[in-house]
């Protein structure tokens, strides 16, 4: 898209006489639009950057808008603006008010796996120790708080036992957290909600901040998220939305589509702007993006369009098997890169679910081909790498409670959770740390004389071990602290299999083996730097780690439909055009085929220049070759847009089909003669 907006997004930048909805099609600009009405806010409306504020759901998206804004406005009455998460948004908020929350400056914010290993310690005192059980409960308690139920609502509304139990689990998980002083994710956005709700002059203040706020991709936002906007921008109603209902492709983390009818109903003022203009596709590729998604019942019709006349055809691929599927795309990449003389990283081959790669990664590396795989466990996400990291982090910062709660049971040191709610309880009454309240005299007051001893010893071995990493070679010391832990053993019993725990013992051994060499690096020179600097930049090597997942190299994207939102590739394959796959088989006995509908879209409209789709026509299932039956999805594309490939078989098929179609209109015909 060029510089210069066309009729319809200059009409949303420049509309500030009430709340707005942009209904912003795939590839139709709509981050130019949000960006540039920041830079008119403040440069022809005169509202201040410390007053407005912009969110979005990714840090990436958050990232490009800032990068963007900052070559549109500067100066003065640029500082201060807001362009970041839903979830920073509310962190700010938490920070600023956590007196009025009853938190402690400093608190931890639990990520999943520190917020499930709490959940698996409440639940196996509890007498449950069914890893299913544990993953439904978690998602049942994220749930909750994003319908923004507090633990004791849920109790009160338990239908079965099994409700029953994870309300239980969460008012004892709420009680823990409170404890520690920590917070998880789901509360970034349900304590500011909370606080809103229940402080009127709170509200009222952070409404006196942000005079004007934006929100992306609204269609994703659930119900928390949509009270947090509501709240905010009642009073003034200085609201732009920008969304798109077609792109709505993550109920399972509580979107709710629906959010951007209901601002009609809230707003009774509302304007609505269409985006329509497609700047990334073929007219083709629009086409039969419009027609899939015309099968969904829609509040707002919209329908993409493009200047980019024509295209190549939609080419549906029927392949013998899986393995036949993913040698054919691996194939045929090579083939195009040849032809075409365009960039490996200008193809991309999307898929419904992550299993559905491992046989395309053996075949391009038979063929050679270089290849991405987005979605990946980041090495600093692994459980062994966080466990290492955060015993890493006590040594340079013992106060660091999150940390601490993170290793302190880890491996099992029979420190169980009433003990460090107790612990949690003493140190926020005494303003201390964890660490710093395991020394205190007045514990024993609380803590009885073997738990004591317990939380005493790890203290004492922290110390012990903290001294001797600055006055001694720190990187055996590193090494003998786990093997101190017996760490290797508590992998064994834990992990899957031998071989499991084996290569997450070398990842921990990686780990250590990188921060001699970041102390070797430097050593002799100006530059040398001690243990805490070797952590710290071990900590913003996670950090650039992931920001290299979004490197500009010469490689295949790989990555599943969900992921490649937002996205955009010369040329694509979807693979996997099979019922039970897309759409996926728990969508089809729910009866939920929308959003697989929705997410077929967005797989289409990520291709700018050619696409196609591979289906087998027998797939192993369970060490068993079955039949499979390609997708509806496929029938609902425009036929005239088409070309079928992969053999007689598949011809005869399509020309029966189009037979009995040309045959029944004829039996029409002649009966509405009759």
């Amino acid at each position: 898209m060029g510089s210069t907006l066309n009729p319809k997004q200059s009409e949303a930048v420049k509309y500030v006489g009430g709340p707005l909805l942009v209904l912003a099609g795939a590839g139709s600009g709509k981050t130019s639009v949000i960006t540039r009405k920041i830079a008119y806010l403040v440069n022809e409306c005169g509202i201040k950057g410390r007053n407005i504020a912009a969110v979005t759901f990714t840090n990436k998206a958050a990232r490009e808008m800032k990068e963007r804004v900052s070559q549109l406005i500067s100066g003065p009455d640029a500082r201060g603006l807001t362009i970041s998460t839903f979830h920073n948004l509310g962190l700010n908020i938490i920070r600023t008010e956590h007196e009025r929350l009853g938190y402690k400056p400093g608190f931890s914010i639990f990520d999943s796996e520190d917020a499930k290993t709490l959940l698996r310690d409440i639940l196996m005192k509890e007498g449950e120790e069914n890893s299913d059980v544990l993953n439904l409960v978690q998602m049942q308690i994220s749930n909750w708080k994003n319908a923004m139920w507090t633990p004791q609502v849920a109790v009160s509304k338990a239908k079965t036992p099994e409700d029953l139990q994870a309300a239980q689990a969460y008012v004892l998980y709420e009680r823990y957290l409170k404890a520690y002083n920590a917070l998880d994710f789901d509360d970034l956005i349900l304590l500011p909600v909370l606080l809103f709700k229940n402080e009127a002059d709170v509200l009222q203040k952070w409404r006196q901040k942000i005079r004007y706020l934006l929100v992306d991709e609204y269609q994703d936002t659930n119900l928390a998220q949509y009270d947090l906007v509501r709240m905010l921008v009642q009073e003034r109603e200085a609201l732009t939305v920008v969304g798109d209902d077609d792109q709505s492709i993550y109920a399972w983390r509580g979107a709710r589509p629906e959010n951007l009818a209901k601002l009609e109903q809230d707003f009774s003022s509302l304007k609505l702007v269409k985006l329509e203009q497609n700047y990334r596709s073929t007219s083709l590729i629009l086409n039969a993006a419009n027609v899939v998604i015309a099968n969904n019942p829609h509040a707002f019709e919209k329908a993409l369009w493009s200047d980019m006349k024509g295209g190549e055809p939609i080419r549906i691929i029927r392949c013998r098997n899986e393995d036949a599927e993913a040698e054919q795309v691996a194939a045929e990449i090579l083939d195009q890169k040849l032809k075409r003389g365009v960039s490996f990283k200008d193809f991309a081959v999307l898929y419904r679910g992550n299993h559905q790669s491992r046989l395309l990664e053996i075949k391009l590396q038979a063929f050679q081909v270089p290849y991405r795989l987005s979605g990946g466990t980041s090495f600093f996400a692994k459980n062994e790498i966080k466990d290492a990291m955060s015993y890493l982090r006590l040594l340079v910062n013992p106060d660091d409670d999150a940390a601490f709660l993170r290793v302190v049971n880890v491996p099992r040191r029979e420190i169980g959770p009433s003990t460090l709610e107790k612990l949690g309880n003493y140190s926020t009454e005494r303003n201390i740390s964890l660490y710093q309240a395991c020394g205190e005299m007045g514990l024993s007051q609380v803590l009885n004389e073997r738990a004591l001893e317990k939380v005493r010893r790890f203290a004492s071995w922290l110390e012990r071990t903290t001294r001797r990493c600055y006055e001694e070679d720190p990187i055996p010391v590193l090494k003998q602290l786990f093997i101190d832990i017996e760490y290797d053993q508590w992998l064994h019993q834990n992990a899957s299999s031998p071989k499991a725990a084996e290569r997450r013992m070398d990842n921990v051994w990686y780990l250590i083996d990188s921060m001699q060499t970041m102390l070797e690096a430097d050593k002799g020179t100006a530059d040398e730097i001690g243990i805490d600097e070797a952590i710290s930049k071990l900590v913003l090597r996670d950090m650039l780690e992931q920001q290299e997942e979004e490197d500009d190299s010469d490689k295949v994207h790989l990555l599943t439909l969900h992921a490649s939102k937002g996205l955009e590739f010369p040329h694509v394959f979807i693979m996997g055009l099979e019922e039970e796959i897309l759409p996926h088989r728990n969508s089809i006995e729910e009866d939920n085929i929308e959003e697989e509908r929705r997410l077929m879209y967005v797989g289409i409209t990520r291709a700018k220049r050619t696409l196609a789709l591979t289906y087998a026509a027998t797939r192993k299932q369970f060490g068993e070759k079955i039949e499979t039956i390609p997708s509806r999805f496929l029938d609902e594309l425009p036929d005239e847009d088409l070309v079928w490939e992969g053999g007689e078989e598949q011809d005869k098929e399509r020309a029966k089909k189009k037979g009995k179609q040309t045959l029944s209109a004829l039996l029409d015909d002649l009966k509405s003669d009759c």
